[in-house]
């Protein structure tokens, strides 16, 4: 540790770029962002030389599918940010901003409702990017899920956003079978048939569409899709499952308006070093909620962003 040259100034404005101080040392591991976890082959074995060429030869997969190269010196960090960004690659991901996206693999998947790909990149366009330079109360971590089956776990973001296929019921052509199929498929035992006519408890149901075009009388030919938030979920030392926002959203201009009614929320009214979690809970969830659902927030937009607000970071959990 005596013999360390780099000084802690230096760390923390490399940290700002996405490298991070291997411990005792003065080598870095690079963050490099993948959008949502996708790359390219050509980017994979970019990385794969700059590793061997800058770093210790290892590639690390982070939990936000991002890619950090590890070992690399002080004074090849620029070298190695030159070296990746001709394949389209930069650093990044790190401090109290929106964080790197969070997206499964969505209608690849036999259960995707949703196409998480193409919304998760927009979503990082729009708000990793866009907002990169804006100073928020501490990190602010966005997941997309296809489905309800949460495989990338959303409602444990600070805002996660789950695919949704809502059942359209129609009573009329329900023949109140005694060995229903819908209520056969329902992973959820939501559906059941009572007084010769099914019935489907919309707080059970987490419209998964399994159901969709299982009944033999076209009782549930078809499904809505859309998009549930949640939103205050956080994993880490303080463990807290994220809260539904009580409205399935029907487009994704919509979802793209609640992120940045929430970004906005939290920069103004987060204290500094608070995880939004803990924003919810002091403020109140109906209060959010209503602020969310309403457009008031994005007329002060420009007022919000202008602020000078969060200056100094200091995290309390």
């Amino acid at each position: 540790m005596e013999n360390l040259k780099v000084t802690p100034e230096q760390e923390k404005q490399v940290k700002a770029l996405g490298f991070l101080r291997n411990r005792g040392t003065d080598n870095f591991s690079g963050r490099i962002i993948t959008i949502n976890g996708k790359t390219t082959a050509a980017q994979q074995i970019c990385v794969a030389e700059a590793a061997e060429k800058f770093g210790n030869g290892h590639v690390l997969f982070t939990t936000r599918l991002t890619i950090e190269v590890p070992g690399i010196p002080y004074d090849k960090i620029e070298e190695f940010r030159s070296y990746i960004a001709k394949e389209g690659l930069e650093t990044g991901g790190t401090g109290s901003k929106v964080r790197p996206i969070v997206a499964c693999k969505a209608t690849t998947c036999k259960f995707g409702l949703i196409y998480g790909y193409a919304l998760s990149e927009e979503i990082h366009e729009r708000f990793y990017k866009g907002y990169r330079n804006v100073k928020l109360p501490h990190k602010f971590k966005i997941g997309v899920g296809g489905c309800p089956n949460n495989c990338i776990k959303p409602d444990l973001n600070d805002l996660g956003v789950i695919g949704q296929l809502v059942p359209i019921f129609d009573e009329e052509l329900c023949n109140g079978c005694k060995k229903c199929s819908v209520v056969d498929v329902c992973p959820m035992n939501a559906a059941e048939v009572a007084d010769g006519v099914l019935s489907i408890d919309e707080e059970i149901c987490n419209n998964c569409g399994r159901c969709i075009g299982k009944c033999h009388f076209d009782a549930i030919g078809e499904g809505k899709t859309g998009y549930k938030i949640a939103i205050g979920g956080r994993w880490g030392k303080k463990v807290k499952r994220g809260m539904s926002i009580n409205k399935i959203f029907k487009d994704k201009e919509e979802v793209m308006s609640v992120i940045e009614k929430m970004i906005l929320i939290y920069r103004e009214q987060g204290i500094t070093g608070e995880r939004l979690a803990d924003t919810i809970e002091r403020i109140g969830f109906e209060n959010i909620e209503a602020q969310l659902l309403s457009d008031e927030i994005l007329e002060r937009k420009q007022e919000i962003l202008d602020a000078d607000l969060h200056s100094v970071g200091g995290a309390t959990c």
